[in-house]
């Protein structure tokens, strides 16, 4: 049977994505061949357990995919434990709670609204409802953002059990150094979310945390450029210090939190993490980086503020305070989806507005790289956005009734559908795209 409602659904996704320029930084393109294992017959098994200790009969071919993962894992990142098993990124940080806490226990991780991630402790999240979270911000006074020595007295001052280092919105370097060390003095688990930078880790063109903390978490897609999945590794130096925590975290996966693995997705770690150890991939990594830095450089031709003034990874943040005032995000990120540049509103350090309406966007290179573009694209991606900018300057976004604001929204809707600055902008983006096939 042929689902002709799905078919023409997926027809569209895809000259959405063939027709626009994907620039949401946590978003990729899986080559074919990983795409292919997401629906080979492993889709049908289950696999409750682990490698050796399932379940369920039949898994002796599923054993063998698992622990090959593990172990292509283990080489690429060099630790001496994984597990593949959880589904996407926030299970897996959820998993490292389970295992190293109990509720009620004081954790410390990035702030949302300074590029933290919600799994970070943030209040609306599970991390932040059964344990007691402190978060830290960031300081713009400060080269790589981060004011180790408050980081050091709110550590010192609640005592956590567990601090994250990872965001999922910071443009810049991490200090895995300092962090270790601040994690050092109050006896800590450090645990440091690398899921969106795990593939320039792997590439050589961002530091490992490895010899820094005692935990690792990463997703597979994102610049790792695998199928959505995630990974929780434990370092040589979580080992040392806590001999049980590789079962600990296996514990909290299954049965903690999860059923049986999608042996299908662990197939397809499988496939990303060899094209990750490639010579090819290493290439791949650096490009995004400079594609990164020549976008962040036209953005700030275009006058644009970026948080931390540039990019050292594959992400950039714009902040729009100055130029459109509190909230602006919403009117940027509409316009520039209208042009066919995607990426996504979001709050910036100091955030003025809410996570709804936040002031600033969000954008990265992983996915534009992966279709071959290179800094000269990233240049007219840069003159696209500042025109658009130029096309929207004038809104702002009211501060009082609700009603007052969706009626100002809905009229911006109609005046970007209409304006002819942006329909010639987006007929340039389809040209341009169309020039670099999906992989």
């Amino acid at each position: 049977m042929i689902d002709t409602t799905l078919q023409q659904l997926v027809k569209e996704e895809k000259k959405r994505q063939k027709e626009g320029i994907e620039l949401i930084p946590s978003e990729n393109f899986a080559s074919k061949s990983v795409r292919s294992y997401l629906s080979t017959e492993f889709v049908n098994k289950y696999s409750e357990g682990y490698p050796g200790k399932r379940y369920y009969g039949g898994n002796e071919v599923a054993d063998k995919v698992e622990i090959l993962a593990q172990e292509r894992a283990k080489k690429l990142f060099g630790v001496p434990f994984v597990n593949v098993q959880p589904y996407s990124g926030s299970p897996a940080n959820l998993a490292v709670y389970l295992a190293v806490c109990k509720p009620g226990d004081s954790i410390m991780g990035q702030g949302l609204t300074a590029g933290g991630h919600l799994t970070h402790g943030h209040n609306v999240s599970a991390t932040g409802i059964f344990y007691v979270s402190h978060q830290y911000g960031v300081d713009p006074t400060k080269s790589d953002l981060f004011d180790y020595e408050a980081i050091l007295k709110l550590a010192l001052e609640h005592k956590p059990k567990l601090i994250w280092v990872g965001a999922t919105a910071h443009p810049l370097i991490f200090n895995y150094k300092k962090f270790s060390e601040i994690a050092k003095k109050v006896g800590a688990v450090l645990a440091a979310d690398i899921s969106h930078i795990s593939g320039l880790i792997v590439g050589g063109v961002h530091p490992s945390p490895v010899e820094h903390v005692h935990i690792v978490t990463t997703t597979t897609h994102k610049t790792l450029r695998g199928p959505r999945g995630a990974m929780i590794m434990v370092t040589k130096k979580g080992l040392d210090a806590y001999p049980d925590l590789p079962d600990r975290i296996n514990k909290a996966v299954f049965p903690g939190l999860q059923g049986g693995p999608h042996d299908n997705q662990t197939a397809a770690i499988a496939a990303a993490l060899e094209e990750a150890s490639t010579k090819q991939f290493t290439t791949y990594a650096k490009q995004i980086v400079k594609n990164s830095v020549a976008l962040a450089d036209e953005l700030k031709k275009q006058g644009m503020t970026l948080v931390g003034g540039t990019s050292q990874n594959h992400l950039i943040l714009v902040d729009l305070t100055n130029t459109m005032g509190a909230g602006a995000g919403i009117f940027f990120q509409r316009a520039l989806d209208l042009a066919g540049l995607t990426l996504n509103k979001n709050t910036v350090p100091g955030e003025k507005s809410s996570p709804f309406y936040p002031s600033g966007v969000r954008l990265g290179t992983p996915a534009a790289t992966s279709r071959g573009m290179k800094e000269k694209d990233m240049k007219k991606i840069g003159k696209f956005m500042g025109d658009i900018l130029a096309i929207i300057k004038d809104y702002r976004l009211p501060t009082g009734e609700k009603e007052v604001r969706l009626k100002l929204l809905k009229e911006f809707n109609a005046f970007i559908a209409t304006n002819k600055g942006i329909k010639k902008i987006r007929n340039e983006v389809r040209v341009m795209a169309k020039r670099f096939p999906l992989p």
